[in-house]
């Protein structure tokens, strides 16, 4: 069973999140800002972080995902970052702290669900 991390500091996005993706076959766990988020990769060991780009306190999404990519026992870890800034540098930053996708915000519920199982095929 595949893992996925939801991070986001508003719990309503969290638990849309959970909603959309509780019926695939993933553990899920949450987290709400960027210091938890790095804890619960630790602990949980996902195989996917659905992580907030901007997120309150001393860690914002792009310096979670440069954390996670740069730790080498991490690195196969998958990362979509999600943002309601969507310019070009915006994902050109998202791209460069190591994400694999990008996502901009609002998406709908099945465009994540694609998005995951492209990357799952990628793997």
């Amino acid at each position: 069973m595949k893992k996925i991390l939801i991070v986001d500091d508003h719990a309503d996005i969290r638990k849309l999140l959970h909603m959309t993706l509780e019926f695939e076959d993933y553990e899920i766990r949450e987290a709400h800002d960027g210091a938890s988020a790095l804890q619960a990769v630790q602990d949980f060991g996902p195989d996917l972080v659905l992580l907030d780009v901007m997120m309150p306190g001393a860690l914002n999404g792009l310096e979670v995902c440069a954390s996670i990519k740069s730790d080498a026992a991490l690195a196969s870890t998958r990362v979509v970052l999600l943002s309601a800034r969507g310019q070009a540098r915006d994902r050109e930053a998202g791209l460069r702290a190591g994400a694999d996708l990008y996502l901009v915000k609002p998406f709908s519920p099945l465009q994540l669900i694609d998005c995951i199982a492209d990357l799952w095929v990628q793997a």
